[in-house]
């Protein structure tokens, strides 16, 4: 599948629209997770909380994503205690990783593709995934997503794709 070329954007924490952008991307990091928690292990299944960071990363750069990557799952677990406190440094850090490799992919490509979207989640996910092992002390809980969570990447993937070149125009 051919690279689509779009328009990326670079927001700075000085421009309004990047606060915006940001809050409008962490209300749908909130609403995804409370329709995908109606599913029976439909967070840890369909990994939502990342998707509108992907999002925001990719089309209007680094700082609208990582403040969607940060407010996004702190939000979540104040307000819904979701995720469980244990777990917020392992989403912050995968979080943090998605927007930096988005953000390298887009600014490199000014294109999207589904190959560019799967190297994207395949970089987070493995590196998140790595020190989230150091974390825990454990390669299960480290790589639960890669067990439990291909759905979700596959989501991320196409439906990131789809989002960014059909309804991001």
């Amino acid at each position: 599948m051919n690279a689509t070329p779009i328009h990326i954007h670079s927001l700075s924490y000085r421009e309004l629209r990047s606060y915006l952008y940001a809050a409008l991307f962490v209300v749908g990091n909130i609403a995804l997770p409370q329709l995908c928690h109606l599913i029976p292990q439909g967070g840890l299944m369909l990994l939502p909380i990342y998707f509108f960071t992907l999002i925001a990363a990719y089309k209007y750069g680094w700082q609208v994503g990582l403040l969607t990557a940060i407010a996004s799952p702190l939000v979540n677990s104040a307000l819904f205690g979701m995720p469980a406190p244990a777990v917020l440094p392992a989403i912050l850090i995968k979080s943090v990783l998605l927007v930096a490799a988005a953000t390298f992919v887009a600014r490199r490509s000014q294109a999207v593709s589904i190959l560019l979207l799967l190297a994207v989640v395949l970089f987070y996910q493995v590196a998140g995934s790595l020190i989230e092992t150091a974390l825990a002390g454990s390669l299960a809980i480290g790589f639960q997503d890669f067990t439990i969570g291909l759905p979700g990447m596959l989501l991320q993937v196409v439906g990131g794709y789809l989002v960014l070149k059909y309804l991001l125009k």
